[in-house]
């Protein structure tokens, strides 16, 4: 297998889905279980007016926060200065992987706004845009320690976030028609 092949759980549920919810329904789990994070998310933007939601999370278990959000809503008007891995993303960079929340540089990531927020410890912020706009970001996290993230994890996630962008951006189109 090569960096840019897909474990076949991951490529399986891709070919076999018939429909944007199912597929990031099943989706978000088998990363989970790809990856051993502990949550993994789907956030949707719609680059056309700056709406975003959290439509799909997963968490291993029960003790891991949830982050979901049931309606499109503006972005506060601070979070491109609050957070940098959310400017990145909108200023179409490629996606970031923290192993470590505690000793990232601060160009990179907010550490306290990462704490507040959201709790984790490692993450990847993987960057779903298409022609410099920014569609999606997928994440899956870790809890209570660092978490190195291999090259080949890395080949898997950005050639996932390839075959997951067309579906993502049908998936926000669709949602404003």
């Amino acid at each position: 297998m090569t960096q840019q092949e897909l474990p076949s759980a991951l490529n399986n549920i891709i070919e076999s889905s018939q429909t944007p919810e199912t597929l990031f329904s099943a989706l978000l789990p088998a990363i989970g279980d790809f990856l051993q994070s502990d949550r993994c998310f789907l956030y949707l933007h719609n680059p056309q007016n700056d709406l975003g939601r959290v439509a799909f999370c997963w968490i291993r278990t029960p003790d891991v926060p949830t982050v979901y959000n049931e309606d499109w809503a503006a972005q506060p008007p601070t979070l491109v200065d609050e957070d940098p891995m959310f400017a990145a993303a909108l200023h179409a960079k490629p996606s970031i992987f923290v192993e470590d929340v505690e000793t990232a540089e601060p160009q990179v990531l907010n550490r306290e706004f990462e704490q507040k927020y959201f709790g984790h410890r490692a993450l990847i912020h993987a960057h779903i845009r298409q022609d410099g706009k920014l569609w999606g970001i997928l994440q899956p996290c870790i809890f209570g320690h660092p978490r190195v993230w291999t090259e080949y994890e890395r080949g898997v996630i950005n050639n996932l976030v390839e075959k997951i962008t067309p579906i993502t951006i049908y998936y926000v189109k669709s949602a404003f028609d």
